[in-house]
């Protein structure tokens, strides 16, 4: 009656829906791992962005690498903005994707060593690429500030290419070991998103909270695998069975008598 599962065409899809199988349950399995990856991850920033601030140099220092467990925690430093060696960060976008520049601001610490600041952003509205823009210059004088952490830029991790013959005072990437030559300091590793103080006019307008990754998507994508893996053996097996009805039928059809032919 199965006869029919030795043929060519059962055979190979008997073969497929074998390898689908476990094909689906290991695409469930990184799913899941995708899941807890970025459970930890949300975690991990939830406890760094509610954390009280803690002097930069607990966390970063000279050629320091920024980690990820270091990232988004809250610090404050006390120092001197250095306007004079401000620079603009190009093609960055705000909240409502409008593209701009980051300013970055040296703050030249009591001991002399620098820590670069993100003000924040400001719109592309000069009257050119190539003329540095007016910006709203930051408080004077002696000031204490405080940021999230971040690590340095590179082309590898953002996938902005570090284009080089710029117009003066501007840069694609902020980094550390980039402004250190630039400035010929000894500057801190990794940078500040500036959070307070806050700029006045609202600009440089300050970056927003970095969002949450969607990891429940990568839960359900899981259930779906898991499931999808469950009915390929269900829908295995109603093919077979709707086959084998067809063809039993096919077959009594067969042997059924031919009726008499009417006089």
């Amino acid at each position: 009656m199965y006869r029919f599962l030795l043929s060519r065409q059962w055979v190979i899809l008997t073969l497929v829906s074998l390898l689908l199988i476990p094909t689906m349950i290991r695409l469930g399995f990184w799913q899941m791992h995708r899941y807890e990856e970025r459970t930890a991850r949300n975690q991990l920033v939830s406890d760094a962005l509610s954390a009280d601030a803690v002097p930069v140099e607990k966390l970063t220092s000279v050629g320091h690498t920024v980690t990820r467990g270091e990232r988004y925690h809250n610090v404050s430093a006390t120092g001197v903005f250095d306007t004079g060696h401000e620079v603009v960060v190009r093609r960055r976008v705000n909240s409502d994707d409008t593209v701009g520049f980051h300013v970055l601001t040296p703050l030249v610490l009591t001991d002399g060593k620098v820590l670069l600041v993100n003000r924040g952003w400001i719109p592309a509205d000069g009257p050119s690429q190539t003329v540095f823009p007016e910006i709203p210059a930051p408080p004077a004088g002696r000031v204490t500030v405080t940021g999230r952490l971040m690590p340095d830029e590179t082309t590898a991790a953002s996938g902005i290419k570090d284009l080089k013959g710029l117009p003066d005072r501007q840069v694609m990437l902020i980094n550390s070991e980039q402004e250190s030559r630039r400035l010929g300091a000894r500057v801190l590793g990794g940078y500040i998103a500036l959070t307070t103080p806050a700029p006045k006019g609202d600009s440089p307008e300050l970056l927003g909270r970095p969002g949450s990754e969607d990891a429940a998507l990568n839960f359900a994508y899981t259930i779906q695998w898991w499931l999808f893996a469950a009915g390929v053996p269900v829908g295995w097996l109603i093919l077979v069975r709707r086959e084998a009805r067809e063809r039993a039928a096919a077959a009594a059809r067969e042997t059924e008598p031919a009726e008499p032919a009417t006089v």
